[in-house]
């Protein structure tokens, strides 16, 4: 079995409420509660290494991240990520080789009963686990290259270009 290393950023996926007059806020790794609610056979360990919303996320941070994958013993990657810079950060990650790296998140927070977080996870874990290394992300229930996708801004949505 493959032992997968999961990143955390921040971004919507682990968002929360501090108190009912408060914005969202990032919090911890909301994967951990998402996770360790299920009978996983798999083997993961989950690092956080930012949290920040997504349009806060500069180069400098694609750094720590890259070299947390570059120093990863792990082949396989699961990165949590914002999703409006989802796309720019795997970009930056394309200079890895030989590892697989998935990146995922949500629109809506995952520890609402709406959210779409739990089926990206997912999708995620199962992709990082089957495709060959490169750089993905799992969205909407897909999976796309990284240089092959878009946030469709209008649907509100992830989108093959």
């Amino acid at each position: 079995m493959k032992k997968i290393l999961i990143l955390t950023t921040g971004g919507t996926i682990d968002k929360v409420y501090f108190d009912a007059k408060s914005k969202y806020e990032v919090g911890p790794p909301n994967i951990q509660i998402v996770l360790g609610e299920l009978d996983l056979a798999i083997d993961y360990t989950v690092h956080s290494l930012l949290k920040k919303d997504s349009l806060e996320i500069t180069d400098q941070d694609r750094e720590i991240i890259l070299q947390a994958v570059a120093d990863a013993e792990e082949e396989c990657i699961l990165i949590t990520h914002g999703t409006d810079t989802m796309v720019q950060t795997a970009k930056f990650l394309s200079k890895i080789a030989g590892k697989t790296i998935v990146l995922t998140g949500a629109l809506t927070p995952a520890l609402f009963k709406t959210t779409d977080a739990l089926f990206n996870i997912g999708c995620a874990l199962g992709a990082v686990q089957t495709l060959i290394s490169g750089v993905y992300i799992a969205m909407n229930g897909a999976i796309f290259p990284y240089d092959k996708v878009r946030k469709n801004l209008e649907k509100n949505r992830f989108e093959e270009i």
